[in-house]
């Protein structure tokens, strides 16, 4: 694999800006309405041309497609859908000359249960893959053994036949959960992340990381007490103290990144911690420098509003210790509802959509930003006989969704299916965003994509917004202001989050000179009066 063409950097992931490629919706090669890693590949320099130090690639494995590659039937192969183990090969050698570190995400929580391990584990109780899963008795009424819940609604438990026991499965029933406990099953993982290494992948993102090991008793749940937000699964009831988080899965990471460690170049892994405790088990699974190197948070994910506090919040929860771990941040992704229609509502407009890049892309930590997310692209409104999303078609109208959030990438304003696919898209393509398509956007020096170029060009040169510490000041109540400095360099950032002005008379009186805003309006300095919806990047001059 041609890695000579990337530059050596001492933890490249520090303050690197990721872009998440969600395969099936990026671009579709092969006209059957899905995207496939041609696409990808075709388009890399596109996605190179955003600066961005490395690309996340969501599930590409064969798979039933249950839950659109997360339920894994073969972790060291490409499903048909997308391609070919070649074009994977063709993938990684293009984007390693292009500058583009290659993750993939890691799935070791669950497969599919189309998985021959799986069909392995169900034929007795005495084969050589009979512990390779999460098999317990029921209760003497038939019952199953524990309360424990799944994340897509009802127990966690499903009844098999063939071994006349119930196997264990925290998301859907087609995604049986793995005995990590097992020193086989550890084996057999760490033999997956070899064969992908030794394709020259730079990394990994380990899916649902904390849900790998359960507690060996299959003790119950006890109810949640308190609730931050009015639960709406059966799954939001319990506090997850027996089915999550067990403490000997720092052991497993350890044994992952001994193995990423003998492999020349460094390479990255990130942590997808979700629960009620993900700052502890982050901070756990990244302390020191035998374990993982970045933290995935939620925080704002999950966030159905921004404001100052919650940044402060969020980021005060990471100091600058070389012991602390290191956060990584994202506002969309392929699980959650984009965050311009999230954070913007219906009236969002491409003011909006600069502010929320402008205040991701000048945090400290790792930056992951969502396919279209650089378009600034609304959450699409996909028809109930359109969905595909189990979840979405279960909790349906009540949430937006996540197939909202997965709808193809607009390439082409004039083409029919927006340049995705010659055919109708797994999923429609909506009319908001053909106006905000890459061609467009690409030709008017004044759109949201060459405004997120021009940032990440400049946090890629700012050791300050890389690497540098990050401190908040005083000023009103609902203004976010802060200064990232490394060295000499300062800068200062500033965000009005609200729909209202908000004055400030109290600003720093060093001489601040703007270096980018996301209001059209050219200004040379900070004015006391900061509009509604407006940040501001200022540079020291003196």
């Amino acid at each position: 694999m041609p890695t000579d063409q990337i530059k050596p950097l001492q933890e490249w992931w520090r303050g690197a800006v990721i872009y998440q490629v969600y395969p099936r919706s990026f671009l579709d090669t092969s006209g059957d309405g899905t995207g496939d890693l041609q696409g990808i590949i075709s388009k890399l320099d596109y996605v190179a041309g955003l600066g961005v130090d490395a690309i996340w690639l969501s599930p590409f494995f064969t798979s039933p497609m249950r839950d659109f590659g997360y339920d894994v039937a073969d972790y060291c192969d490409v499903d048909p859908l997308f391609g070919s183990l070649e074009d994977f090969d063709t993938l990684v050698a293009k984007a390693h000359h292009l500058g583009l570190r290659v993750i993939i995400d890691q799935v070791y929580s669950h497969t599919s249960d189309a998985h021959e391990w799986f069909g392995t584990s169900r034929l007795s109780r005495d084969n050589e893959k009979t512990d390779w899963y999460v098999w317990a008795d029921p209760k003497p009424d038939g019952t199953p053994p524990n309360n424990w819940q799944s994340v897509f609604g009802g127990p966690a438990w499903t009844w098999d036949n063939r071994r006349r026991q119930y196997y264990l499965h925290n998301f859907l029933t087609s995604q049986p959960d793995l005995n990590l406990h097992n020193p086989d099953v550890q084996e057999a993982l760490l033999s997956v992340a070899r064969f992908w290494l030794d394709r020259g992948v730079d990394g990994f993102r380990l899916d649902a990381l904390n849900f790998g090991m359960h507690d060996l008793a299959l003790r119950d749940n006890p109810p949640r007490t308190t609730f931050e937000t009015e639960p709406t699964r059966p799954f939001d009831f319990q506090d997850h103290i027996r089915n999550l988080s067990h403490p000997d899965l720092p052991a497993f990471l350890e044994r992952l990144r001994a193995l990423l460690d003998t492999y020349e170049g460094e390479r990255f892994t990130v942590a997808e911690i979700v629960g009620p405790q993900p700052l502890s088990e982050m901070k756990e699974y990244t302390r020191g420098h035998k374990r993982l190197n970045a933290g995935y948070s939620f925080d704002y994910l999950y966030a159905d509003e921004i404001s100052a506090s919650h940044v402060q919040k969020v980021s005060d929860n990471w100091t600058d210790g070389d012991d602390s771990g290191w956060p990584a941040w994202a506002f969309s992704n392929h699980d959650a509802p984009r965050v311009n229609t999230r954070w913007g509502g219906e009236e969002a407009d491409t003011a909006t959509a600069r502010l929320f890049a402008m205040l991701s892309l000048s945090l400290r930590g790792t930056v992951f930003l969502y396919q279209g997310e650089e378009l600034g692209l609304p959450q699409a409104e996909i028809p109930f006989d359109r969905l595909q999303d189990p979840e979405a078609i279960e909790n349906w109208p009540e949430t937006l969704g996540r197939d909202g959030a997965r709808s193809p990438m607009p390439w082409t304003e004039s083409d029919h299916y927006a340049g995705f696919s010659s055919v109708d898209p797994w999923l429609p393509v909506d009319m908001r965003h053909f106006p905000l398509a890459v061609d467009r956007q690409e030709a008017d020096d004044a759109s949201t994509l060459n405004f997120v170029k021009q940032l990440i060009a400049y946090r890629k040169k700012s050791r300050a917004l890389q690497r540098g510490t990050i401190s908040f000041l005083q000023s009103p109540a609902d203004l976010l202001a802060f200064i990232r400095q490394h060295d000499e360099e300062i800068l200062l950032c500033v965000f009005n989050l609200l729909k209202n002005d908000i004055r400030w008379t109290e600003a720093p009186d060093s001489p601040f000179s703007v270096l980018h805003t996301n209001r059209r309006a050219v200004t040379a300095e900070l004015p006391e009066v900061i509009p509604a919806l407006t940040g501001f990047w200022l540079k020291k001059t003196k």
